[in-house]
């Protein structure tokens, strides 16, 4: 595998950093987040047409950079460096591969072009608080009633017929970006017991009637995320019904979301790295030699090699979204890590509104709380690839841990890691 940048993803990265250093200071995402949409539109469509951010993974004959997902997760750890609020992940990471995987050619001709070029975002709507489950990131999308298994449970979807199609009723918790998304694209369960399944719908918020959104109060104010309720509102299925697995899509979304996620932590590891080296190095010049001891500066350096690994897990899954899960589990961790020993050398303003650190730290907390726990993000993994043979042991040719020797989910397991 060649792990070197391409001089278009270098340039991406140039561009995007020097973009964000002018346009994405505190005061700016302060600002962002109060909006309605809960970012910059204005700086979202700079980002979109000038530099074609949510087009980068998407097939030059949708308007997309045709470039992977390594050319995105570029973007995303650059977005992260700067916890820039932006409907990046939403639209890029999970509605557009959906549309791309399992709509109809008039569909993704009439979609993916927008999303390209900026003029439309989307997202995933799924019901409660299942997206991780849904994306088969902590579960397998293909068990479990995560959509709503009975009536009066999840989004529920019936064929009404004629004008009126497909009709939805149900709520889902938590949408990222739900309250200002041009596009939902909401799972919902239909059928009876013996055709029991999971369908993806298109939504239009300006078509919809009885569809209510709500934003909601978050931990994390860099990511939105809203309530969403359907009360017997119309909606167009995406593809052809039975033509194709919509768990199986679902889950392939799941891994290049977790690659792009975990570029997006490693980001925002770094960054609040470097901003606690800066401040040390401030302290030593002014004379305040124990806020910068060896002892803060060796554990910085520990820190800094655990970002780099991060970092590296992050594009080695973007380039092998087979391992998006472990990926995001690693930087998710070593997210959690950086920003809890950044808000310490700060000492007591590193806690308050008035620095950055808090917002970092709890970007770390709200992303696990969404997308992990980290613990299960690997025991979900290990069981997908079937790291242990019969015996309990290691798979020949893979590497042995302490937590790849007990079985799976268990105590000793958690405790290893």
């Amino acid at each position: 595998m060649d792990a070197a940048f391409t001089a278009e993803q270098d340039e991406i990265r140039r561009t995007l950093r020097a973009l964000l250093v002018e346009r994405g200071r505190s005061d700016d995402i302060g600002s962002a987040v109060r909006t309605a949409a809960g970012y910059d539109d204005g700086l979202w469509r700079q980002l979109a047409q000038e530099l074609g951010l949510p087009g980068l993974a998407l097939p030059e004959e949708y308007g997309g950079a045709g470039g992977g997902l390594a050319g995105l997760a570029v973007a995303c750890e650059e977005t992260g460096r700067a916890l820039l609020p932006s409907p990046l992940i939403a639209t890029a990471a999970l509605a557009a591969p959906l549309i791309a995987a399992l709509g109809t050619e008039a569909q993704r001709a009439a979609l993916l072009p927008r999303i390209a070029a900026g003029g439309l975002t989307a997202t995933l709507a799924v019901p409660g608080a299942s997206l991780a489950t849904a994306l088969g990131l902590t579960g397998d999308p293909t068990r479990g009633a995560w959509a709503g298994g009975g009536r009066a449970g999840g989004i529920q979807a019936t064929f009404v017929g004629g004008a009126q199609g497909w009709r939805l009723y149900g709520e889902a918790a938590q949408v990222l970006d739900g309250h200002s998304a041009g596009l939902l694209l909401v799972a919902a369960h239909t059928g009876g017991f013996p055709r029991s399944r999971t369908l993806l719908f298109l939504v239009h918020p300006d078509e919809a009637a009885g569809l209510v959104r709500t934003r909601r109060t978050v931990l994390d104010e860099t990511r939105a995320a809203a309530r969403v309720e359907l009360r017997d509102t119309g909606a167009e299925l995406l593809g052809e019904d039975g033509a194709a697995d919509v768990a199986e899509a679902l889950a392939a979304t799941g891994q290049g979301a977790a690659a792009l996620l975990a570029a997006e932590a490693a980001g925002a590891a770094a960054s609040a790295l470097e901003r606690t080296a800066a401040h040390l190095e401030t302290c030593e010049r002014s004379g305040r030699a124990g806020d910068s001891s060896p002892v803060v500066r060796l554990r910085l350096a520990d820190l800094y090699v655990r970002v780099q690994a991060a970092r590296s897990a992050a594009y080695y899954a973007a380039r092998d979204p087979a391992a998006g899960g472990l990926a995001l589990a690693q930087c998710l961790e070593v997210l959690r890590i950086t920003t809890a020993e950044a808000v310490q050398p700060h000492s007591g303003i590193g806690c308050t509104w008035e620095h950055d650190a808090h917002r970092y730290f709890k970007r770390a907390a709200a992303d696990e709380l969404l997308f992990g726990p980290t613990h299960r993000l690997r025991d979900h993994a290990w069981q997908q690839a079937e790291l242990s043979g019969p015996s309990g042991g290691p798979r020949d040719g893979l590497p042995s841990t302490s937590a790849e020797r007990v079985a799976p989910g268990s105590a000793e397991q958690v405790v290893a890691r």
